[in-house]
Order: structure tokens, then C-alpha cells, then sequence
């Protein structure tokens, strides 16, 4: 990019044909020489800060590169040279949330995975083992089907079993050591 030097501060010559007033627009704000030196002197500062917020370095140097065009663009409303770095930083970082707001949206938005279903052989095979262990555990005695309900259904400890039924941890025990026996038995699974 060409270096041109900063406007001088004493008002131009009138071009002819110009309109009353447009000299003023032209002298006010930030010169394109002035943002091509802050591009130059401050990029890399801008990419890392851009670094902080964002996670790729393509993003990074996107929203660095659409700060600096869009304060090209508006480069007449930043009235004070000096303020055009702190103008370029608030851009970056207004473009790096947006950036964040429109992969989260994006991720919002994306289908969800079907979740991993059974076939319907596998359904019917897992309903008929259910019913052969309801079946089973209906065959055991009453201590041994409440020891077993409550230790492996409601997943309590055989001292919570013990003080849930009023027996004692060896009664626990024994009664879960039969009745997993039994189950084994009746729904002819190997010991």
C-alpha cells in the first residue's frame, strides 16, 4: 500500500467544482495513511488479541482483516487519529463475539445425531429376558427377592440393605448369595 503523508492541518485550496462544505469531511476524521500505518505497526497485536478470543488462526485473521476495512470505511467518524487503534481493538473484539454467537447458533442448529437404537429383534430379545427375570426372581423366596430388589435395583449397600429390612449384614448377605443362586438356577445361566 502506498505511504502518503499525513494531511496538513491548515485548510486546502477549494477544488473547483467541489461543494461548499466537502473540504471538511475530507480533513476531519482518520486518514488512509494513518490507518496503513496502524495496520502495519499493530496487525500482529491485533491477531493476538483476536488469538484470545477465538480459537483458529483463519478466524483470526478474517475478523482482523474485517476490522480494518470496516474502519476503513468509517474511517471519517474517528474524529482523533490516536483513538483509531482503540477503535480497531473494540472492532476485533464486537467481530469475535459475533464470530462465537454464530458457531454456537450453528452448533444449536446442527441435527443431533439419531441416537444409537436397537433393532426390534434386540427390543424383543432384551422384553423376554425381562420377563424370564421377573418370572425368576418371583420364584425366590420373599427375604431373597427384597435383598436382591433392594442391593441391585435401587442400588443400595448391604449395611443401607440391613438397616432398611431390620436383619443383620451376614443375613444380607447370605439371603443375596442364595438368591443370586436361584436366579441362576431358573434362568439357566451358568454358575
Amino acid at each position: 500500500m502506498p505511504v502518503i503523508a499525513p494531511m496538513p492541518a491548515a485548510r486546502p485550496a477549494r477544488i473547483p467544482g467541489q461543494r461548499e462544505g466537502a473540504e471538511e469531511t475530507t480533513a476531519a476524521g482518520t486518514t488512509v495513511d494513518h490507518l496503513t500505518e496502524t495496520y502495519r505497526a499493530h496487525y500482529r497485536s491485533l491477531l493476538g488479541l483476536a488469538a484470545l478470543l477465538l480459537d483458529d488462526t483463519a478466524s483470526c485473521e478474517d475478523v482482523v482483516q474485517e476490522a480494518f476495512i470496516r474502519v476503513h470505511s468509517a474511517r471519517k467518524r474517528v474524529r482523533d487519529p490516536e483513538k483509531t487503534l482503540a477503535y480497531l481493538r473494540q472492532t476485533v473484539v464486537n467481530l469475535s463475539r459475533s464470530a462465537l454467537r454464530r458457531r454456537i447458533l450453528g452448533l444449536k442448529l446442527l441435527s443431533k445425531p439419531m441416537p444409537d437404537m436397537a433393532s426390534a429383534e434386540e427390543g424383543a430379545y432384551d422384553q423376554l429376558e425381562r420377563d424370564s427375570l421377573i418370572r425368576a426372581m418371583k420364584g425366590l423366596q420373599r427375604r431373597q427377592r427384597e435383598v436382591l430388589v433392594l442391593r441391585y435395583f435401587a442400588d443400595m449397600t448391604e449395611a443401607q440393605v440391613a438397616e432398611t429390612l431390620g436383619i443383620s449384614l451376614g443375613s444380607v448377605k447370605a439371603y443375596g448369595s442364595r438368591g443370586i443362586a436361584a436366579l441362576r438356577i431358573a434362568m439357566g445361566a451358568p454358575a
